[in-house]
């Protein structure tokens, strides 16, 4: 019932409606119309309720609870199956047991809390109550085990374009995996996939956002590298609309690249928004350390670097890092 009458303010808002009109709209007596205005309110909705007027909603709080999500959901795909935990260890790991278990592609995980975050290379990702976006996205694509990695540069390009669109900010992309905001990282994209020899069975794309994450949040040993929005743009932001927009843009990019098998259209964002390339760069695997310029991205997302001997070289996003030679990017 919250739902209805959420909605039912939502496309009133700024406007009164009355009690009774909710109660003819849901099906409800006015008494259980006022018992859920009044635990909405303890929720945290501003909602104005004037006697002889009925109830007026004047804003809602930064929560990413499913109503919220579901009613203002534009997309058809993605999100089209949402999932919300109040807290979790990995929205990762949820989203790979749900997929074992047959939940359908589009599936979304998110959470108001991670406990056991994860970030490439097996490193902990911080998630903090109340104030990121964490989340994993189920998809199941009819693809070669060694395209998934271009999920990765789809994701990257949907994450950017959508902190541009809603907060201004100047989010660019390290590659591969990586959304910076004045040279410290904001955003991780994690990638995981089970496949056969030959196909795939889901890809599991995860994303963990601060968005309003306080740099005293940050573990001391990466608060030279970690940012937040709100730090970068100096208030608070509705999270909702955050991922609103992330998951309208990767549903417009995935579809394009499952039918036309290309995904031209988010190299192309991920060029115009990279902060790797033009850049000397350190790339960094498990036995060695490579200098490098990176030169350009492959119209399948790989990254071209010219080496020390001045030869282009095709790099390969999976079990290596990419750095700037003195710091982070």
């Amino acid at each position: 019932m919250k739902k209805e009458i959420l909605e039912a303010l939502k496309q009133n808002k700024g406007k009164f409606i009355s009690g009774e009109e909710l109660s003819i709209k849901i099906g409800v007596t006015r008494t259980a119309i006022w018992k859920h205005i009044k635990q909405m309110k303890e929720d945290g909705y501003d909602i104005d309720a004037v006697s002889r007027r009925g109830y007026r909603l004047i804003q809602e709080p930064d929560t990413l609870e499913l109503n919220e999500l579901q009613i203002d959901m534009k997309t058809r795909l993605i999100g089209s199956n949402l999932i919300y935990y109040p807290s979790i260890d990995s929205t990762n790991n949820e989203a790979k047991k749900e997929a074992a278990a047959g939940a359908p592609e589009g599936t979304v995980i998110i959470a108001d809390e991670q406990t056991g975050g994860r970030g490439r290379l097996g490193r902990q990702w911080v998630s903090p109550k109340g104030t990121g976006i964490w989340m994993s996205i189920i998809l199941k694509p009819e693809l070669e085990p060694a395209e998934a990695a271009k999920i990765t540069q789809l994701t990257a390009a949907s994450v950017a374009t959508a902190l541009r669109n809603v907060t201004g900010c100047e989010a660019g992309i390290k590659w591969p995996n990586d959304i910076i905001i004045n040279k410290k990282k904001v955003c991780g994209i994690l990638t995981e996939m089970s496949a056969e020899l030959n196909s795939v069975n889901h890809i599991i794309v995860g994303m963990g956002i601060n968005v309003n994450v306080d740099p005293e949040e940050f573990p001391e040993e990466v608060r030279s590298i970690a940012t937040s929005v709100k730090e970068s743009v100096g208030h608070e932001i509705y999270r909702k609309e955050i991922v609103l927009e992330i998951l309208r843009i990767f549903e417009d990019l995935y579809l394009d690249f499952i039918r036309r098998k290309s995904i031209d259209k988010s190299v192309e964002i991920c060029r115009k928004y990279s902060v790797t390339l033009g850049n000397q760069v350190r790339i960094i695997s498990k036995d060695k350390v490579v200098y490098a310029e990176a030169v350009d991205l492959t119209e399948d997302g790989e990254l071209l670097i010219r080496n020390e001997a001045g030869e282009i070289e095709k790099i390969i996003s999976g079990e290596v890092s990419v750095r700037g030679v003195s710091d982070y990017i």
